[in-house]
């Protein structure tokens, strides 16, 4: 919990540091965040495509997967490129504070 840390804890480290911290933090959360999607995406479009497993894909759910994975990804890239620009923005300003 980074509130626990409080403002007095953060301040000792130099502005630059805490900023690398954060930066870390939000990177890490962010991998976190691709790596679930990615899981549930394949759980979903597998589900979607392939609704009886055999031993291998055929043409048919094999392109129904691509097309499914492609979609959300495109969705997620959107996401991501707001929110980036939305945190970039904040650290600009100085209000780090309220982005957790």
């Amino acid at each position: 919990n980074m509130d626990s840390l409080g403002a007095s804890g953060m301040s000792a480290f130099g502005n630059d540091q805490k900023t690398q911290v954060m930066r870390q933090i939000q990177q890490e959360a962010a991998m976190q965040n691709a790596r679930m999607l990615v899981e549930k995406l394949n759980e979903h479009c597998f589900e979607r495509c392939v609704p009886k497993p055999g031993t291998s894909l055929s043409k048919g759910e094999e392109s129904c997967f691509t097309a499914c994975m492609d979609k959300y990804m495109q969705a997620w890239n959107t996401v991501s490129k707001q929110y980036v620009a939305r945190i970039q923005k904040e650290s600009q300003q100085g209000g780090m504070g309220n982005t957790f």
